[in-house]
């Protein structure tokens, strides 16, 4: 019997707690830091394992950026990689050994439960979820004060970890704005924690902070970083579609501009006419639909059991049910219609859309209910691509 994975029902929730999610988004979320004790040490378990990344380490084959080594102590020589550029496993130990942290970057792309965590997130943020492990030795510091450039939430796995929070010298950086050790003050000393296993926090970014391990055990925490779209990038996409339709953003600077002599009187004023001319073109949808199109074809497919399945004939009553936390927007496409996916699109012609809304609607299907020119193909691509399973 496969081991329920708590975490598919309600990422969030299995992270912070249901009843904390609606003060998350209203109090905590980019603003301040939000620590949650379960006081449940094995909240966790199941999730990923101190010797599951000695499994990683010790029989993979790593590659230079998949793996670093950091010690707050001292300056760490990023000597580990052999001439081919592999992890020299040797050495990871011995560091390990001498006080340095282990981490596992983008870890979600070796372990399957980290990598449905990462999807359960995802479909509720809209952003790019990646998740770090943290292997500390005891009595030891990763990392020097500083800050993140995005937010992130830590699940305290195994051990225990002390947490010390501090000033936001900067408020929501961008993700191009990484931390520069020298650049912000520390600030005075805000909160003070211990995370034990089963515990978890939110630290926006921006927000200064440095952990060492507690106790007398190794420390094992996942990082989930969230990397969100802002704004801003929202701006950039409206102002480009504007431009699209609009030929005055379209012409050239003026003629000179980077000259030191030039007169700055007349393009301020064409500045000021072209932004209030933005203000009554800027529309929501187009910008927003291309990063919703954006954001689903990023996406890699998450299409486990497409290959070992894909000569199983289709029965009539065979059932089907969308994946959950699938991602997907049906669109036209000239005279077909296309569906925008997760490893790519899909074209169909246009007879097909009820079709496809049927089997993407949310309630589970039989197959005999797909009614369409070419059922047997709609199904078997959706299979594929991981947009619907087996019921």
């Amino acid at each position: 019997m496969p081991i329920r994975e708590p975490w598919l029902d309600d990422p969030l929730g299995y992270l912070i707690g249901a009843e904390r999610i609606e003060q998350f988004f209203a109090k905590a979320y980019e603003r301040e830091a939000l620590i949650v004790q379960h006081n449940t040490p094995l909240r966790f378990d199941g999730l990923i394992s101190i010797d599951d990344v000695d499994r990683i380490v010790t029989s993979t084959d790593l590659k230079e950026g998949q793996l670093a080594l950091a010690d707050a102590s001292r300056e760490m020589p990023n000597d580990y990689a052999d001439s081919s550029g592999y992890i020299d496993r040797g050495i990871v130990a011995d560091r390990y050994r001498g006080g340095a942290t282990i981490i596992l970057n983008q870890a979600h792309q070796f372990d399957p439960k980290l990598a449905r965590l990462c999807r359960g997130l995802e479909n509720l943020f809209s952003s790019h979820v990646q998740a770090n492990l943290y292997l500390t030795p005891p009595s030891a510091q990763g990392f020097r004060t500083h800050y993140d450039n995005h937010d992130v939430l830590v699940i305290q796995v195994e051990g225990e970890k002390a947490w010390r929070l501090y000033d936001m010298p900067i408020e929501a950086p961008f993700r191009g704005e990484g931390f520069e050790p020298g650049k912000y003050e520390t600030g005075a000393l805000r909160e003070e924690f211990v995370l034990k296993a089963g515990d978890c926090a939110y630290v926006p970014r921006g927000l200064m902070h440095d952990a060492l391990t507690a106790g007398d055990a190794a420390s094992l925490h996942v990082t989930v970083g969230l990397i969100t779209r802002t704004w801003a990038d929202l701006m950039l996409e409206a102002v480009s579609e504007v431009a699209l339709r609009t030929p005055e953003l379209r012409r050239s600077l003026p003629a000179g501009y980077a000259q030191r002599s030039f007169d700055r009187t007349a393009a301020n004023t064409e500045l000021q006419k072209l932004g209030a001319l933005l203000a009554r073109e800027l529309k929501l949808d187009p910008a927003l639909d291309l990063m919703v199109d954006t954001f689903i074809r990023s996406r890699p497919a998450e299409n486990r059991n497409a290959v070992n399945q894909a000569g199983k004939p289709l029965a009539a009553n065979d059932r089907f049910v969308l994946k959950r936390h699938a991602p997907f927007r049906i669109a036209e496409d000239g005279d077909g219609i296309v569906l925008i996916a997760p490893g790519g699109d899909l074209d169909f012609v246009a007879d097909d859309r009820p079709a496809l809304e049927r089997a993407l609607n949310g309630q589970p299907f039989a197959f005999d209910e797909i009614k369409a020119a070419k059922p047997d193909a709609i199904v078997s691509t959706l299979l594929a691509y991981g947009l619907i399973v087996r019921a």
